[in-house]
């Protein structure tokens, strides 16, 4: 496993909500997509950051993965998400394309897809 999974989310997630705030989004946002990507409801969200699971953790813990995942595309650290063999760097590229695009402004509609 690539040493990133060994980072906790409760480490990245206010990172993550930072981003899309500077950009003048909600970090509520951040809570919709990352919930709509893993399945998380909110006290199940919350219960991970309190807790500092790993991102390996929090991934593996998931309810689901949302089946439309699959419809997430794009570019993110000069890598297409797409074209990800690491099944657990896949979901973890996933959330980053998916904060990327909340922090770009895009419609809530579109990224969800």
């Amino acid at each position: 496993m690539h040493k990133v999974f060994a980072s906790s989310f409760a480490s990245i997630y206010p990172l993550y909500v930072a981003k899309v705030e500077r950009k003048g989004r909600s970090g509520t946002d951040v809570d919709t997509v990352v919930r709509w990507l893993t399945g998380y409801d909110e006290k199940g969200l919350m219960s991970a950051i309190d807790r500092g699971v790993d991102l390996q953790t929090f991934f593996e813990e998931a309810p689901e993965l949302n089946p439309r995942a699959s419809l997430i595309t794009g570019v993110v650290c000069g890598v297409r998400v797409e074209e990800i063999d690491d099944p657990m760097m896949r979901k973890l590229r996933y959330m980053d394309k998916l904060v990327d695009e909340v922090a770009r402004g895009k419609k809530m509609e579109s990224i969800l897809r």
